[in-house]
Formats: C-alpha cells, structure tokens, sequence
C-alpha cells in the first residue's frame, strides 16, 4: 500500500518475499568477501553473484538499472568499489591487491520484493586506518538500525548514524550527496534516509516499511566525484572509503533485518535491541 509522501508499506508475506531476498544477498556477501583475493577481478567477483542469483531463482536489483530514466543501463549485478571509490564501481577487469579496501553493494529481489546491503572488507592485511574506518562505518550503519523502531522518526536514524562517526573523530567524513532510502516492489523508494539529520523530524516509522540504512563515510571527504562512466563514485583526494548498508524492518515486537544471514539478532540482542522477525 502506498501512503502519505508515497511511502510503500508491506504486508507481513511480503515482507517474508524480501527476506527471501535477503537471504540470497547475505549469501552473495558471504561468498564474495571469501573469493576476494590479490589477482582476483572485481568482474571474477561479479560473475560469482550471477551463479548465486541464479541458483537461487532471483532476479538482480543492479543489473540494467537507470536505463528507464536515461542514464547508462548499468552493466553488473554487484557494485564493486576499491580503495578510493566510494560507491557504484562497475566489476570488471580491475584486479585485487593485498591490502586494498573493498566495498561490495548487491540487491537482489525475489517475486519482484527487494533487498539492498552492503559490506566492506579487506584484501589481506588492511592498513590499521582503513581498518578503522570500516568499522566506524558499520557502527554507524547499527547507530542507525537502533533508531529505526516503530513510532521513531527518519531524522533519528540520521542524526544516530552522524553522533556515531563523530564519535570516531574528526578525520571521518560522511557522504553527504547520496542517502538510504525506502525499498519494497521497487530497490528505490521514499523515503529517502539521510545518514545526517535532527531527531523527531521527517516521517515516522510504521509497521510495514522497509529502509535501506547505509553510511558512506571517507577519510575526510564529504563529496564524491563522478567519473566518466557515470557510475563511480570516488573521493576527490583520493582518500579510501567504507559503505556498510542493511535492509530492515520493524514489526510490532522489535527489529528485522532482512539482510543479516541471522536477521539481526546476534548485533541486536548484543546491543539490548529487540530482535523480532515475522513468524512464518
């Protein structure tokens, strides 16, 4: 159903179609970060995902997107982004090195119901700041999910995961141009989910709605630059980045993620969250 500010909620069998998806997203994540080695190509790394996507019997949230509103149709399933690419890298011939700072986003959707999540890893031994900063990013991302319970609004999410990099200090820079966002029968929805914002502003969270929460934080950047193929997304210095996103919703009882191989619930139960996912 689409309500006010044409936000979707779903019902409780649709929201189980975008755990399904979930699922196949963690699973593409799992595998991926484990095949990711020096002289592996990121195009290698792609072709995997499309082996899981099919095996399971989903359809690629990535693959084409933007052609309908005249953008390049973009030509992978995952987005892939190296060291100094923030998001939407396009697989290819790049190969992997130790120590490089790998960003991996993948949305899958099964019956046409969407999941979004992205993870970041090293390859190898990381540099003890870029390892650093992965992880203040993923704190980020569950600063936010923390925030995302029924009666709670967007602003809080944002506001969570800001507090959260701040808290790292001041040598982290969040993305400001590009957000989270709804998702449901389409991978892009309202509301948009800025990792900034004022608590108690914006709409409220209510049973049904599905939010991709994802911090894109730098060593400093603030604003990325797109390159030529109009996908990537890099740091105008050439400083690394970390994205860490998840799907979740909240039920009556507490938080889903749709998108954690165990729906949350060992980072929610860690943090005092109520973990609550839909029986089936």
């Amino acid at each position: 159903m689409i309500g006010r500010r044409g936000i979707e909620t779903k019902t409780p069998d649709q929201l189980r179609l975008m755990r399904r998806a979930g699922i196949v997203v963690a699973e593409v994540h799992a595998r991926l970060s484990a095949a990711a080695a020096p002289g592996v190509t990121t195009g290698e790394l792609d072709a995997l995902a499309r082996e899981i996507i099919a095996a399971h019997g989903a359809e690629s949230s990535f693959l084409n997107y933007g052609a309908a509103w005249g953008h390049p149709p973009y030509p992978g399933v995952t987005c892939i982004s190296v060291n100094e690419e923030i998001v939407h890298g396009i697989p290819g011939e790049r190969a992997l090195a130790e120590g490089d700072l790998v960003s991996v986003d993948f949305g899958a959707a099964i019956e046409g119901w969407h999941a979004d999540a992205a993870l970041t890893f090293g390859v190898g031994e990381l540099a003890e700041a870029d390892a650093a900063l992965s992880d203040v990013t993923r704190e980020a991302l569950w600063a936010g999910i923390a925030e995302a319970l029924l009666g709670r609004r967007i602003g809080d999410i944002g506001a969570a995961v800001a507090a959260s990099v701040e808290a790292g200090g001041p040598q982290y820079g969040i993305l400001e141009d590009y957000t989270g966002h709804g998702i449901g029968s389409a991978m892009h929805q309202p509301p948009d989910v800025p990792n900034t914002g004022r608590p108690g502003r914006g709409p409220k969270i209510v049973a049904g709605m599905a939010l991709a929460i994802e911090p894109m934080v730098t060593l400093g950047a603030t604003e990325g630059v797109t390159l030529d193929d109009d996908w990537t997304v890099v740091t105008p210095d050439g400083s690394r980045a970390a994205h860490w996103e998840h799907t979740v919703t909240a039920t009556r009882d507490g938080l889903w993620v749709l998108t954690a191989a165990d729906g949350g619930e060992a980072e929610l139960t860690a943090r005092g969250l109520p973990f609550a996912p839909l029986a089936d």
